[in-house]
């Protein structure tokens, strides 16, 4: 009988546009404070923690979510989405 393999319950492919949205907040240099603190600005309620958990692909967005965050980023939602 083989051994049962362990597999995390975390997942990190739950967006695409975490690696995007990570490399445009740097390039801005901005903290993941910063941008959270600009997505609150455009309407959008989110802590640092998530920003980190977006940007690692850990969490889910919404679609309204993507145009807060790309609003927050002042890039065209097109860009996150590559």
């Amino acid at each position: 009988m083989p051994l049962k393999r362990y597999v995390s319950k975390r997942r990190h492919d739950r967006n695409s546009i975490g690696t995007a949205a990570r490399q445009i907040r740097r390039q801005q240099n901005l903290t993941q404070e910063d941008l959270a603190g600009r997505a609150a600005a455009a309407g959008w309620n989110i802590s640092r923690d998530a920003v980190k958990r977006i940007e690692n692909g850990e969490r889910e967005v919404t679609d309204i979510e993507l145009r807060l965050l790309a609003k927050a980023l002042r890039v065209p939602a097109a860009v996150l989405l590559g």
